[in-house]
């Protein structure tokens, strides 16, 4: 009985939570831009201000990254990174009501195109890799609204109203949401079929990680990412969707590298090791395009083990030799 109450409470909890999400959603939805970009500006003013919200974790990632940067400019880095994250929401708001296939040239910008294509549209499989920087949803919700079904993989949201809602508005357009837990079999498949796997490649991957530098601080990344190009010998594309200026609803999409295992020439297809390195450099790359439109307060720098430690300290010292 308690426990059919204690579901009961959550269930009632989740549902309440949903409501608030969809009547923000619907309000946005009625905002011009410039008045998003000022809800968006007054939010980030309480978040980075005076609430501080994840202040503890955007500060330890910054200064990480930028030791040198002084208190004023990392504060105003993290000031910026919370005005790109709101307006990050209004926009996929906005997506549904706003882009569409007639219209999208108004919003979207691609550079190298002609290598995007090229990747997309031959018979091999592909695996995209991008991080949480810029509006990576829009990124997605564009390809499909162009006729490119991708197989994303992604965890579940705790809220079940909230997960279903958001895997409508992914799906919408033919983007396939799978499950990390137990996905591995779906997605060889997948791959083997010639299809499109797109992937965030700056999640913590715990203590038994691929740990690489990246952005210059140790990280631990999942060695799937790797292992799926290479065991299908699929192209890995490292790309980015960023906003254009500081623009509402203005993006520039683009490809920052491409790996393959089968044309390896810069022989970072070697191992799972030097193709993960490769793509977190690559990543980063793209980053320095934007760097206020990376997720700083994202959890992506743990403390390494002490024998994971050593040894990239050894590493760097053989390279500052």
């Amino acid at each position: 009985m308690k426990q059919k109450l204690l579901r009961f409470k959550t269930t009632v909890i989740d549902f309440a939570a949903y409501c608030v999400v969809r009547l923000l959603v619907a309000v946005i939805q009625t905002l011009p831009l410039d008045m998003g970009q000022s809800f968006a500006n007054a939010v980030a003013w309480l978040a980075a201000g005076p609430l501080k919200i994840r202040h503890r974790a955007t500060e330890e990632n910054l200064t990480r990254v930028f030791p040198n940067a002084d208190p004023r400019e990392r504060s105003a880095l993290s000031r910026a990174m919370w005005q790109h994250l709101i307006l990050m929401v209004c926009e996929i708001a906005w997506a549904q009501r706003r882009l569409h296939l007639t219209n999208w040239s108004e919003y979207m910008t691609f550079r190298d195109n002609r290598t995007i294509l090229k990747s997309l549209l031959n018979d091999r499989p592909t695996v995209g890799v991008t991080g949480h920087f810029g509006n990576f949803e829009i990124g997605g919700y564009v390809l499909g609204l162009m006729g490119f079904s991708t197989t994303t993989i992604a965890r579940k949201l705790d809220n079940p109203f909230l997960h279903r809602w958001v895997q409508r508005f992914r799906g919408a357009k033919g983007q396939v949401m799978v499950d990390k837990e137990g996905c591995a079999p779906l997605i060889d498949q997948h791959l083997k079929q010639g299809g499109v796997l797109s992937l965030l490649a700056d999640q913590h991957a715990g203590d038994k990680g691929c740990w690489l530098p990246f952005m210059g601080v140790p990280a631990s990344s999942h060695k799937a990412l790797a292992l799926f190009s290479l065991s299908s010998n699929a192209p890995m594309l490292v790309s980015y969707t960023i906003r254009k200026n500081g623009e509402p609803m203005q993006f520039e999409s683009g490809c920052v590298g491409i790996a393959d295992p089968l044309d390896d020439t810069a022989e970072v297809c070697q191992s799972v090791t030097t193709l993960t390195q490769w793509y977190n450099e690559r990543l980063a790359v793209a980053i320095k395009l934007a760097p206020e439109q990376y997720w700083w307060l994202h959890r992506r720098w743990r403390q390494p083990p002490e024998r994971v430690a050593k040894r990239l300290a050894k590493e760097a010292a053989k390279l500052a030799a």
